[in-house]
């Protein structure tokens, strides 16, 4: 029986962080944008999502930076 590849557990847990990520960001968008539109209506979600899109980009934003510095230091 050949033994199969040797786990890489950094890259699972690469993935697993981007994927915590992208959720994040998504639940926070899609989510608190309907919740917004719920309880105070579509015109105050639009002004809302701005706001929400806004928080998300300096998440995303962070998520980069720290990403980069990652790289810089040898990491990955």
């Amino acid at each position: 029986m050949k033994p199969g590849k040797p786990t890489d557990t950094r890259q699972q847990q690469r993935d697993f962080g981007r994927s915590l990520m992208w959720m994040t960001l998504l639940v926070l968008v899609i989510g608190g944008g309907a919740l917004l539109a719920g309880f105070y209506g579509v015109t105050e979600a639009l002004i809302g999502l701005a706001c929400l899109l806004a928080g998300a980009g300096m998440i995303l934003f962070l998520w980069l930076l720290l990403t980069l510095i990652g790289k810089l230091t040898g990491e990955e």
